[in-house]
């Protein structure tokens, strides 16, 4: 038990311990500091849970900023047959836009982060600093961070554009029932209410208004996949994948390019992972330098800064499996503690493991 995560206490308790040959860990750069300035005869290795953690963050920035080709290809399947009945258009009216109200106009969350993008990057590239932004736009320091941050504006809208609605569970039921032939709001809304909805009439009002321009309610698109979903699958070994998920996978590296990349160099890495071929990693991060893909070509920055220690950590079968399981047991501790122990009292009862 340290006092904090400073280098120094590291340090020097490692100088305490020359006995130390391998240091395993994440890659902190205090934690790199102290142990190179406390045990410069350890080697430092990466630990692997860590760097395929990393490599999930950056794939899930990837796959925000891409999910508009997502979107794309699943809204672009169609139904193998068409609804029964006569009245149905022969052509499908095109699925709503997200980033329109129910009324067809851009929502004003849209229309607001649109502005502020554009502002944040125009200030950028005329040379302000964050804090010159934050002062100019009257934004939070965060805010700006983020908007600089963005690679695209799909990254940013992404949020505004898939949330969650308490309609959602109930839109089949709606359209069927509006293709049948029902047009009493009232009654749709009691049909609703007993199959567990609890809003407003109002809310169903506003979303049949659209259906009223066509004999039919449109067909619903296919719904595109969360991009948790989505990296799960790219994470995930091809083999262990279900038939569906995979040929969804499939789907979508097919329609994005850049998603296609990003499931080939994550399979290349767990490659590395499993073969223990660190050596491998300079090569690596080349081809993904190829493509763009800037939040990968972060990841493999950050790589090259602590590059010996992430090649020594993919080349060696070493983890902090077992210190991970501690730092759990600590955090229980020190919750069933909080407001009533010190450093001292929280040491002690660490080690006695009470």
């Amino acid at each position: 038990m340290l006092p904090g995560r400073e280098p120094e206490p590291l340090a020097a308790w490692l100088a305490g311990h020359p006995e130390v040959e391998i240091i395993c860990r994440d890659r902190g750069g205090a934690y790199a500091e102290g142990a190179r300035t406390g045990a410069p005869q350890a080697t430092q290795m990466a630990d692997g849970w860590h760097l395929w953690k990393n490599l999930g963050e950056a794939v899930e920035k990837t796959v925000e900023a891409h999910h508009a080709c997502v979107r794309t290809v699943f809204a672009n399947t169609v139904p193998a047959t068409p609804p029964p009945g006569d009245d149905i258009c022969q052509t499908p009216p095109p699925a709503a836009d997200s980033t329109l109200d129910v009324c067809g106009r851009e929502r004003r969350l849209v229309t607001r982060t649109k502005e502020r993008y554009a502002a944040v990057q125009q200030l950028l590239a005329d040379g302000s600093s964050l804090e010159g932004i934050c002062r100019t736009l009257r934004l939070d320091r965060s805010t700006v961070r983020r908007f600089a941050r963005a690679t695209s504006i799909d990254e940013l809208l992404f949020n505004a554009m898939n949330r969650v609605s308490i309609l959602d569970p109930y839109t089949a039921h709606l359209h069927q029932r509006w293709n049948d032939g029902c047009r009493d709001i009232a009654q749709l809304h009691e049909e609703i209410r007993a199959l567990g909805f609890r809003g407003s009439i109002q809310t169903i009002r506003r979303y049949i208004r659209p259906f009223k321009s066509f004999t039919a309610a449109p067909t619903e698109p296919r719904p595109a996949p969360r991009p948790r979903r989505i990296v799960r699958w790219i994470m995930t070994n091809p083999g262990n994948l279900p038939d569906e998920d995979a040929l969804a996978l499939k789907e979508i590296r097919a329609g994005c390019p850049e998603l296609d990349a990003v499931a080939q160099h994550v399979r290349d890495f767990a490659t590395m992972m499993r073969d223990l071929t660190g050596s491998e990693l300079p090569a690596w991060m080349e081809r993904v330098e190829h493509d763009n893909l800037p939040a990968l070509h972060s990841l493999g920055n950050g790589l090259r800064r602590d590059q010996d220690a992430v090649i020594a950590g993919l080349s060696s079968s070493w983890s902090s499996g077992q210190v991970e399981g501690q730092n759990t047991r600590v955090k229980r501790i020190k919750r069933d503690g909080y407001g009533r122990a010190n450093f001292d009292l929280l040491r002690t009862r660490i080690l006695h493991r009470s």
